[in-house]
């Protein structure tokens, strides 16, 4: 079954990898950064990677390298080891999903994105979304989850079908979206797993917005979310296709 998206997500910006700024000492996906969001009534995009020992980490990349003085594959390393891993112009370590989601504690709506497990060593679908399932059992704020992978979202709609949950998509130019391989990229561009997920919404790439098959879904119902803004200019194109938009690097207008 379809869960619409919370309507909060359709008024609130949405700050990308929560709002982060490197100068302040809050990098992307941090403690500092989720505490920022909320105090400054901004929504929150996160990103998940999941530890060895199976547990949900906010953080972006698959390898430790850009974001942190280590270097590595995220999921060779327990959930404690990465808490001790300090984020580049932070004082503090890689954070667990349930800790930012004591920290967000439903104050804000929360937009999670799975990162595709399938592009790390011996990742599969499944445990992350299962971890991530596990964690958010019991909260009750605002919440969505998405990712790229159409295969990560069908596992939770199986896993909990009670969540609203979309498709992040893109223009899925193959040199921009390496290493997924061009005739993927041209069955991806055309959003074909929409009704197979029981989507509810797309985060789209904002250069992209004005493609016919995200109007298409959008008046089949679908809610549209974007990525990523970086100005005024930028987010009044932006708005004159989708609902909402996840942004970085400026202060979004607040309803």
């Amino acid at each position: 079954m379809r869960v619409a998206l919370p309507p909060a997500f359709l008024h609130i910006p949405l700050a990308h990898r929560a709002l982060h700024d490197r100068a302040a000492g809050r990098p992307e996906n941090s403690r500092a950064a989720v505490q920022a969001a909320v105090a400054a009534g901004y929504g929150i995009e996160i990103d998940l990677q999941l530890s060895s020992d199976g547990v949900a980490m906010v953080f972006h990349d698959e390898t430790l390298d850009r974001l942190t003085a280590e270097t590595g594959w995220v999921n060779r390393r327990t959930a404690a080891d990465l808490g001790q891993i300090r984020l580049r112009d932070a004082t503090d370590g890689i954070p667990t999903l349930a800790e930012v989601l004591a920290l967000v504690a439903g104050r804000v709506p929360l937009l999670i994105e799975i990162k595709d497990q399938t592009l790390t060593p011996d990742g599969r679908i499944g445990p992350l979304e299962m971890a991530t399932v596990a964690a958010l059992a019991g909260y009750d704020g605002p919440v969505a989850l998405m990712s790229f992978n159409p295969d990560s979202v069908a596992e939770l709609a199986r896993l909990a079908p009670h969540l609203p949950r979309g498709l992040t998509t893109g223009s899925y130019d193959p040199e921009g979206y390496a290493p997924l391989p061009a005739d993927l990229c041209d069955r991806l561009r055309e959003i074909p797993d929409y009704d197979r997920t029981e989507a509810s919404f797309l985060s789209h790439e904002a250069a992209d917005l004005a493609r016919p098959r995200v109007a298409d879904l959008k008046r089949q119902g679908a809610a549209i979310l974007c990525w990523t803004i970086r100005s005024p200019l930028a987010e009044a194109e932006a708005r004159r296709h989708a609902q909402n938009i996840t942004f970085e690097g400026y202060l979004a207008a607040q309803p």
